[in-house]
């Protein structure tokens, strides 16, 4: 017989999240290895936190949460938080009950921060790494290194000259006004971004507008795909090869005779890149 459209109203839940969650489904294999790798952390996390005062986020569920925002590619932390409030899934993977509420996503962001402060997500990866189960996927053959630009969270108008001469004319006023560039020419060597001084002039190819940014790289295990390292570095034409080496040193085999061949590696870029200047 059909039944009836009518939502329950029950008040009360007995099913569990462990039930509600397939047996095969991939996410239980990572939880087990991703549990494994924060219990080695304990000691890090303490030192990260004062032992008196408000209690936090627990730093395992921030990690949880940053992994199926990697893994779902959410792109803000409000739609992450969003997401956990009603998926039964996140909400298993993180380590929160049905009726727990999701956390509001400016307090998970400065969380979140204090972590990446503490180095704590380096950390986290090397301790996924060094786990029995997952070494026995990685090969010391051959490795790809790919780079990407990452674009600066600043402003064009905040680059400026270093000796503060040939300011351009500004049109109108407030803190947000225009500003006429037109006949300027700009290199990294002479201007300087007021807001992020560390982001660089960086453009594609031939043709393409100049931004601030960075150059993120990735070092990849070509067996399995797995990301062993990443880094953040300068925007600078030289900046994938020298990252390059230093991620794969460490994981290098060294040659023992004439018979051991050395680790090859593959540079690869998702697109031409030059420096600004």
């Amino acid at each position: 017989m059909r039944g009836e459209d009518k939502r329950t109203g029950e008040l009360f839940s007995y099913v569990d999240l462990e039930a509600r969650v397939r047996r095969d489904h991939p996410l239980r294999a990572i939880r087990m290895i991703v549990n494994e790798a924060l219990d080695a952390l304990k000691g890090e996390f303490a030192a990260l936190y004062s032992p008196i005062g408000r209690p936090s986020i627990p730093p395992e569920k921030l990690l949880r949460a940053m992994l199926l925002q990697a893994f779902y590619s959410i792109r803000s932390e409000r739609l992450l938080m969003e997401r956990l409030e009603y998926d039964l899934l996140f909400r298993w993977f993180v380590g929160i009950g049905v009726d727990d509420a999701a956390w509001n996503h400016s307090t998970f962001s400065k969380n979140r921060d204090r972590l990446l402060e503490g180095d704590i997500a380096a950390k986290f990866l090397a301790a996924v790494l060094a786990q029995p189960r997952v070494k026995r996927l990685l090969s010391s053959d051959h490795f790809s290194v790919d780079g990407t630009l990452i674009e600066a969270w600043a402003s064009m108008k905040s680059v400026k000259p270093r000796d503060g001469s040939g300011e351009p004319p500004v049109q109108g006023g407030g803190r947000n006004a225009e500003a006429d560039f037109h006949g300027q020419k700009r290199a990294n060597d002479t201007h300087g971004s007021t807001t992020d001084p560390e982001a660089r002039l960086y453009k594609k190819g031939k043709g393409k507008e100049a931004k601030l940014c960075f150059m993120g790289h990735g070092l990849m295990e070509n067996r399995h795909g797995l990301l062993v390292d990443a880094c953040l570095t300068f925007a600078d034409g030289h900046a994938e090869w020298v990252a390059a080496l230093h991620m794969i040193e460490p994981l290098a085999d060294r040659p023992r005779g004439s018979r051991s061949a050395p680790t090859r590696l593959t540079t690869r870029r998702t697109s031409s890149t030059s420096c600004a200047r």
